[in-house]
Order: C-alpha cells, then structure tokens, then sequence
C-alpha cells in the first residue's frame, strides 16, 4: 500500500494537493471502463484543486466562460425544450469548473506527461474488450465490483461489425481510441528512444509494439471514418516538424489512391484498377456521403445541417434549448437524430449563436496559442498532448462525442492543459 502510494506521489506539480493528485491519477485509470469510479475520484480531484493560491477570477479565460454558462442559464428560461434544456446544462457548468479546477493536475510538463500516461493505462480495458468482442465472441453485461462496473459489450459489434468494445457505440469508442492514439503513440516512441539506448528490455518494446498495432487495428475495426482521420491526422503531429520534410509527402503519396477510388468525378479508367487495389471496404465506407440512392438525404450529414442552420435562423440569440434538435428533426424530415453531428451547429440550436462563438472561440484560441508558445514543436509528450486535443476538436465537426461524460471528462483535462501550457 505505501509502495503504490509512493508510485501516486511520483512528479506531483506543486499546486497540486497530494491526495487530489492520487485520486486525479486513479480517476483517469478507471475513466474509460468505469464513468462513474472514474467520475467520483475525479471530482474528489477537482474539489481538492479548487483550492488554489490565485482565485478563479485571476484568469480572464475563466469570466468569459462564466458569461457563456449565465447566457445558457437566461436562454433556458425560454427553452422550447423545457426541462431538457436544465438537464442539457450538465454537459457543460460543471466542464467550465473542471477547466480551472483541474490546471494544478497539468500544470507543468512532466505532469502532463505522467497524465497522458494514466491514459494510455485506462485505454486497455477498451482494447482488451474490443479483441473479446469481434475475435472472441464476448457478449454482456459483464458486471464487476459488484456492479459499479458495468460493460454492456455486445457480440459481433455495435451496430453488428463495427468494434465497440466497452463502449455502447462504435463511434463513441472511435473516438476515445482517436483522442489516445496520439498518446499511445508518444508513449512508444519513447519506449523505442530507451530501447536504442540499452535502458529497456526488449520484451516491454514488444509490449509497447502490440499496443500500438492493436490500437490501429481497433480503431480500423470501428468503421468510423473520423477515427481513421485521426490515425493519419496525429501522426505527423507526434513524430514532430524535424520529419515532416519526408514524412508529409509520404503521407500523400499513401492517401492519393484512396482519395482516388473514393471521390466522385474521377475518370473510370483511373478509379477502377485503383477501387481493385484499396479495400471496397475503406473507400465504400469514406463514399458513404455520395450514396443518396441507398440512404435518404434525411440520413446524411448535409441534411442535418442544413436543417440546423435554418433553426439557428429561426431563434439565433438563445436558441430553442439543449436536445431540442432531437424533437423538431423528426418532425420536420421524419427521421430521427439526436444532434446536428457539429458541435458549433448543436450549441447553436441549444443555446444561441454567442455560445457558440464563445465556446468555439476558446478552443480555437487555446489550440492556437500553445501551438504559437511551442507546444507543437516541443517535448514528444507535448506534442502530443495538443495532437489529442487537436483530433478531439476535429471528430466534433463532424460528430459530437463529448455526450459521452468520459470523453467529456478527458476533452476538458486536454484544455485545462494547453492553458497551463500558455
């Protein structure tokens, strides 16, 4: 017990209490395969980091975050979504505290680095369950510690052959193994740097290796056009700029024949010895948004948004309330979908067009200023940490995975770092 407490201590920043960082660390272990471990150690954390030599108010970011959650409240006074749009503002108050109260946890470099690597641990489980879903036949609900763990792991996939692990939706899982990838990556590389140098035993690289391969494989097996995005978009992120004079066109070179089979308007005699040569199985799920002859427009992402555009039209100032878009799309095209599948669009609709401008903003200008302070061309682990942060940004203009508390959770930590890193 004094041994693996000792480990927990390891690298605690100095605005860091010692327990809140034990139970941020713990936290983000059991993140992934327990939101609600996960979520009570973390809030511990949060409670414990709330208590800072510099009050909240110290920082600007903090006020404009504190205006855009009182413009939410006002707005949902006349929500047309009644008390969904109270209950919607849980995927975000409590995210503008963690923002803050998380920094002393991230607050220097090793720190980060330490986090990044709690992680890639809690990222196992999701592994561990993908294999046992799609090789093994694994079916739930698995239930541990008496039920405060509970992996509701379909067999065969959901939906059926597309991997989704312990999550409940193979996007949802592409998405948490596309925020990691970068991580995951990072942690390799390192591995890889103490391997050459004679300071890690060969069997750990190994160790390292399967990892890294299992987690690309996964992430291929979800089926999710975002997650494969992200397996390209990181990588010359982490590597660094020192390689991106022969790694980039590399990656053109590799990505040219896919384009090629998948885009409308190629010549025939070009597109079809190259849809012979790469998997129908890839470019027929990346064509998916020119099969209108398959899946009503209503289905396809350009509907949703231009449906969504023309609400954000209707009330631009506060919007019609949190989860309204679920209610009028069905009612206006007959199909059913929970969000716009863009995370300006849905905050747009839900709480008005300065939310969104706000929100958007903050993460534009956080993204862009630690880029600007070096983060990108710094430390292996810095940049990779503001790849995850970059790629979590990315998935959400086209989904909106952050309705999953434990990406929520990591999304907001990855900010709460790059500010710290500024």
């Amino acid at each position: 017990m004094i041994r693996a407490l000792e480990l927990l201590d390891g690298h605690k920043p100095d605005p860091a209490s010692r327990w809140g960082w034990r139970c941020f660390q713990l936290g983000l272990l059991f993140l992934p395969a327990s939101a609600l471990i996960g979520a009570v150690l973390l809030f511990v954390a949060l409670v414990l980091g709330s208590r800072q030599p510099l009050p909240w108010h110290h920082d600007r970011l903090n006020w404009l975050l504190a205006a855009i959650g009182l413009w939410m409240v006002i707005g949902c006074f006349g929500a047309s979504s009644g008390w969904l749009a109270w209950v919607g503002l849980g995927n975000w108050l409590p995210f503008f505290w963690g923002f803050w109260g998380f920094q002393p946890y991230v607050a220097t470099p090793e720190a980060r680095r330490r986090v990044a690597l709690w992680l890639v641990a809690g990222t196992v489980p999701v592994l561990v369950t993908g294999v046992g879903q799609m090789l093994l036949g694994w079916s739930g609900p698995y239930e541990l510690f008496g039920g405060l763990i509970v992996w509701w792991i379909r067999g065969g996939g959901n939906p059926p052959g597309r991997l989704s692990g312990l999550f409940d939706y193979a996007n949802i899982t592409a998405a948490w193994l596309a925020l990691s990838w970068p991580l995951v990556l990072a942690a390799f590389l390192q591995h890889c740097r103490s391997w050459r140098s004679g300071r890690l035993a060969f069997g750990l690289w190994g160790l390292g290796f399967a990892l890294v391969v299992t987690q690309v494989a996964e992430m291929l097996l979800t089926d999710s056009r975002n997650g494969w995005g992200a397996l390209v978009l990181a990588v010359p992120i982490v590597l660094g700029p020192a390689r991106w004079l022969w790694l980039l066109p590399l990656l053109l070179l590799a990505l040219l024949p896919v384009a090629l089979a998948t885009l409308p308007g190629v010549p025939a005699v070009i597109q079809a010895p190259l849809r012979e040569l790469v998997p129908q199985s890839i470019w027929g799920r990346l064509n998916d948004f020119n099969s209108h002859g398959e899946r009503p427009l209503a289905l396809t992402r350009l509907s949703q948004w231009g449906t969504a555009l023309g609400l954000i039209g209707e009330r631009p100032w506060f919007g019609w309330g949190a989860a309204a878009f679920s209610v009028i799309y069905p009612l206006r095209t007959g199909h059913w979908h929970g969000h716009p599948h863009n995370i300006a669009l849905d905050l747009a609709i839900s709480h008005g067009v300065p939310v969104a401008i706000g929100v958007v903003g903050v993460v534009l200008w956080l993204l862009i200023r630690a880029a600007a302070k070096g983060m990108v061309s710094g430390a292996l682990f810095e940049r990779a940490w503001w790849a995850a942060a970059l790629v979590l940004m990315a998935l959400h203009s086209s989904d909106i995975p952050m309705y999953d508390s434990r990406i929520n959770i990591a999304g907001w930590i990855l900010l709460a770092g790059l500010r710290c890193r500024i």
